[in-house]
């Protein structure tokens, strides 16, 4: 079994702008996206994220940190989550992919973990 990383992208400007409404709906599928997961046994964590105007980029070289507030890349789509899932191969995280994208309304990358040096 090989692990998985789906990463949710979106705009963050137009996530901002949607109803109360539609945002439970959101919550809903996602959460029911969430249990199907689980229930298959590929679960194996995932999490939302706090707007990138939270986030910290921290840079060592030749021995000094330097940290800046915000995102690394300047883009309208930022990572706003993610599921880590195992499954058999990259056909089953793909098809998990379709199902959380749908589930959250936006893209969804897959990318797979690399393996650990024997």
């Amino acid at each position: 079994m090989t692990q998985y990383l789906l990463a949710v992208y979106g705009d963050e400007a137009e996530f901002a702008s949607v109803t109360p409404e539609d945002m439970q709906r959101l919550y809903r599928q996602v959460d029911e996206f969430n249990a199907e997961l689980r229930a298959s046994g590929s679960w194996v964590f995932a999490n939302g994220l706090h707007p990138s105007s939270t986030a910290t980029v921290v840079r060592a070289t030749d021995g000094s940190v330097v940290t800046t507030d915000g995102p690394y890349l300047e883009t309208t789509e930022k990572l706003g989550g993610f599921w880590i899932i195992e499954v058999p191969d990259i056909d089953a995280a793909l098809d998990w992919a379709a199902k959380g994208s749908k589930a959250c309304e936006g893209p969804v990358e897959v990318r797979p973990f690399q393996d650990e040096p024997v």
